[in-house]
């Protein structure tokens, strides 16, 4: 089981190391880092995510600051230099808080603890095996196990099935909510694939049926990630 997570921190290198700690877990999918706190929160405003790496010492807004504003918050792992600091942040209860400087051990313990209070992401019993896509003026019913990729086509997008080809209008963002994120993964700004079709990959492209399809760098170290 993956899970997603962010990584805030206004220090470059801090921000850098626990990057680099977050590839070196195969349970974790880093989706996106930043270096202001205010920009961590628009993203969490539409988007979801299991863990978030948060520094608590910034300059336009607080790690701390950052958590009050959330009316909902995931699994929060707190990373600072000063523990003073890391103490106000049980307030908020979270999982574990990092001291600086710490080693990829102690990175790994928290990592571990966390995961342990989500268990109910551990096996998703719950997720459907099919979505529901609109199409011209009527709701049609995809099997999740059909769909090989989704590929943009200026103001359509055009989901590639085993059987067919469904057109519809809603947008990369809104079928990647509906669609379970351990098994559909952007490869590129016009390509969303299923992991369960993918028969090789080579260089800057996968293959998938009798297509090969681009892997562009933006995507590419999350694609991986997945994949491993």
């Amino acid at each position: 089981m993956k899970y997603t997570c962010i990584a805030v921190d206004d220090e470059p290198l801090a921000l850098e190391k626990i990057e680099s700690f977050i590839n070196r877990m195969p349970t974790l999918v880093l989706e996106r880092s930043f270096d202001r706190a205010t920009d961590a929160l628009a993203y969490l405003s539409s988007h979801n995510v299991d863990l978030i790496f948060l520094d608590i010492q910034m300059k336009s807004m607080t790690g701390l600051d950052l958590l009050a504003a959330m009316p909902v918050r995931p699994q929060v792992v707190l990373t600072t230099a000063y523990s003073e600091f890391a103490l106000k942040g049980y307030e908020f209860e979270v999982a574990d808080y990092l001291l600086k400087p710490y080693s990829f051990e102690r990175f790994a313990q928290a990592v571990n603890k966390t995961l342990k209070r989500i268990p109910e992401l551990a096996v998703p019993t719950n997720t459907p095996d099919f979505i529901f896509v609109k199409t011209d003026y009527r709701l049609v019913k995809v099997t999740l196990s059909e769909i090989m990729y989704i590929e943009g086509m200026r103001d359509f997008r055009c989901i590639h099935t085993l059987t067919g080809k469904i057109l519809t209008q809603q947008t990369f963002g809104s079928l990647e909510e509906q669609l379970p994120n351990h098994q559909f993964v952007r490869v590129h700004k016009s390509y969303l694939v299923s992991l369960l079709h993918v028969e090789s990959v080579e260089k800057h492209r996968v293959k998938i049926g009798k297509e090969l399809l681009p892997v562009s760098e933006s995507y590419r170290d999350r694609f991986y990630r997945h994949l491993s």
